[in-house]
């Protein structure tokens, strides 16, 4: 199976993603916020991260910046409502893969999860 990293500040979209993940066969770790991303992401080596972008500690767009100089093969997809242009170009320099805008429409998301993942 394969782990995805949840990471967002509201813990109804983490309890609502994480319900959706497992049942469509996925393991998922959750985490709060970018400086427990960071943490999460080295102790799990999930293979792909669902990253929010405002959070408290250390926002999305930092947290991939780390992760990404990390594991450069790491793949994270931003999920976000902020989906004006120049959030979306921030999230592709800081390394990046996707950017789905919140609320996520739940065939898209597996769309892209199966897509993506099966590059790995």
């Amino acid at each position: 199976m394969k782990k995805i990293l949840i990471v967002d500040d509201a813990n109804y979209f983490r309890k609502k993603t994480e319900k959706f993940l497992m049942n469509n066969g996925f393991t998922v770790v959750m985490a709060e916020n970018g400086e427990q991303a960071i943490k999460k992401y080295k102790e799990e080596s999930p293979d792909l991260v669902l990253m929010d972008i405002t959070m408290p500690e250390i926002d999305g767009i930092t947290a991939t910046k780390i992760i990404i100089e990390y594991d450069s093969q790491a793949k994270v997809c931003m999920l976000s409502c902020m989906g004006q242009g120049h959030i979306i170009e921030a999230c592709r320099e800081a390394g990046a893969d996707d950017f789905i805008e919140k609320p996520y429409d739940d065939d898209k998301l597996l769309a892209y999860l199966k897509r993506t993942l099966e590059e790995i």
